[in-house]
């Protein structure tokens, strides 16, 4: 059971460690060399002082890492090259385009642009925007559409000027 008495008591040693670890983060540091003891400057950073002493901070930096070196030895003997040339074979062979959409997004689009054409600010306005797409938001989608189904799209531009529609 906290009381009020207890709450304030619980505050102030609070306050009171708040104020002593600031004190005990700001208090100088004890250096024990006397050397750099007497170099050191405190308008300077701990990197600058060192430096000026010629003395490491970061011993990542200043001693250079070693790279083992290639040894330029005899190629290894290959005892299944099949496999070898097997892989160049496939690495060298076409990406399939496996690009695709939805057949959602594709329908959408495609409503969208019989309804429309190119008037992107009535397509944000149509009732079927379900999911309430800006003008550029469809743009964008139109233009996916015609990346990723080129062909389609051609023939559902041409389907469009001839006066039928198409369904896919």
């Amino acid at each position: 059971k906290i009381t009020l008495s207890k709450t304030i008591d619980l505050n102030t040693r609070n306050y009171t460690f708040l104020i002593m670890s600031f004190y005990l983060c700001n208090k100088l540091m004890f250096i024990p060399s006397p050397q750099i003891r007497n170099a050191w400057s405190d308008k300077k950073s701990v990197a600058r002082n060192l430096r000026d002493m010629g003395l490491a901070f970061d011993p990542n930096r200043a001693l250079p890492i070693k790279t083992p070196a290639v040894n330029a030895t005899a190629p290894k003997l290959v005892r299944k090259p099949y496999v070898l040339n097997e892989l160049v074979a496939e690495a060298s062979l076409p990406e399939k385009d496996t690009k695709t959409l939805s057949t959602d997004l594709i329908e959408y689009v495609q409503y969208m642009v019989r309804e429309h054409s190119e008037n992107y600010k009535a397509m944000a306005r149509d009732e079927k925007n379900y999911y309430q797409d800006t003008p550029s938001q469809i743009r964008r989608k139109v233009d996916q559409y015609k990346r990723c189904h080129p062909e389609e799209y051609t023939t559902f531009m041409e389907s469009l000027k001839g006066g039928k529609a198409v369904s896919t």
